[in-house]
């Protein structure tokens, strides 16, 4: 048996959703301990760190903010992809896996919403301000917020699944505009500083904490995914008893 056909038998074991909760069952509770274990060592980094010459102890905000803003949008990109899988490839787990995103992308968005405001009222002088960057993630917050409600509005979970993905994809024009927002406009939105083609320009001791957060964060949205595809795979089941049920006591009824 040649490797490309091991490779498409093991992507199909994992389009089953059975499977999927078979093997999920015995992953997420070591993803949970790593997420808790990371999450500890990066908030006692940022706590043990001195605060900036310039923002004082408000550079804290820093470590949970960056995370949460990063985790929006590759939450939104992981959206992107289980989209493609829905159109093109029509991937059993793909329309599961973006339903199961999108409230998690909604609340790091959020996150980084509310922590910029924090963070931007002793900088700035403000809370908010329609700075490009602000704005772009302001609006993808509000298209996490539409592929909720969309979810939620449609009976049919085929034509949701098509229409969801056709929205995700035309959304994701929005994610190179938040990231290369401070780049093409003057914003007050300080420019990338840590994932630059010449190297991080924040010192090491922000640095590491700042990086193992971001593991922890990142770390956090996948214990998560796979938990509410789980839970979105055991709904859609429940859904298809109910509605079984449903007919056979119709037809029982009439009969």
């Amino acid at each position: 048996m040649s490797d490309q056909t091991l490779t498409i038998r093991k992507f199909s074991d994992l389009a089953n959703p059975t499977r999927f909760l078979a093997l999920t069952s015995a992953a997420w509770p070591w993803m949970a301990g790593l997420t808790v274990l990371f999450l500890a060592a990066g908030l006692f980094l940022a706590f043990a760190s001195e605060g900036d010459y310039q923002q004082g102890e408000t550079v804290r905000i820093m470590y949970v903010h960056v995370p949460a803003a990063w985790l929006s949008m590759m939450c939104y990109s992981v959206m992107a992809v289980s989209a493609l899988g829905t159109l093109v490839w029509r991937h059993p787990l793909a329309d599961v896996s973006a339903r199961a995103a999108a409230p998690i992308g909604a609340c790091f968005t959020l996150l980084a919403l509310v922590t910029g405001s924090l963070w931007g009222k002793p900088m700035w002088g403000a809370w908010w301000v329609w700075d490009a960057r602000l704005t772009s993630v302001f609006v993808l917050f509000l298209m996490y917020l539409g592929l909720i409600a969309l979810n939620r509005a449609m009976d049919d979970p085929t034509r949701a699944a098509k229409v969801g993905a056709i929205l995700i994809l035309v959304g994701f024009v929005n994610i190179p505009i938040i990231k290369f927002s401070v780049e093409w406009w003057n914003t007050l939105h300080q420019p990338a500083s840590v994932i630059r083609m010449d190297g991080p320009k924040i010192d090491g001791e922000f640095l590491r904490p700042l990086l193992v957060m971001a593991v922890a964060f990142t770390l956090l949205f996948f214990t998560l995914h796979v938990l509410a595809m789980r839970n979105e795979i055991l709904r859609r089941r429940v859904a298809v008893l109910r509605r079984l049920a449903a007919r056979q006591a119709g037809a029982g009824g009439g009969a």
